[in-house]
């Protein structure tokens, strides 16, 4: 770096994009899951990981909800 830059008078700002940065999670995942998204990432060429990411929030844009049907006990 040069020495006529001066970066002690630089004020500190947030970053803008902070907001848009993914959370490290754990999920435990069926082996047939992950190798359903990881077949389809491979086909698309990106990370399966990053697949399952546009799922879920195509799942958030369109509002779609789990329907769980129990069998009823006999």
């Amino acid at each position: 770096m040069k020495a006529e830059y001066d970066l002690s008078k630089l004020k500190a700002r947030k970053n803008p994009y902070a907001t848009k940065l993914k959370k490290p999670v754990t999920l435990r995942l069926s082996e047939d899951v992950v190798a359903y998204f990881k077949g389809m990432a491979d086909e698309a060429g990106i990370p399966y990981q990053s697949l399952i990411n546009l799922y879920l929030r195509d799942c958030i844009a369109n509002h779609r909800k789990v329907q769980i049907k129990w069998p009823n006990a006999a």
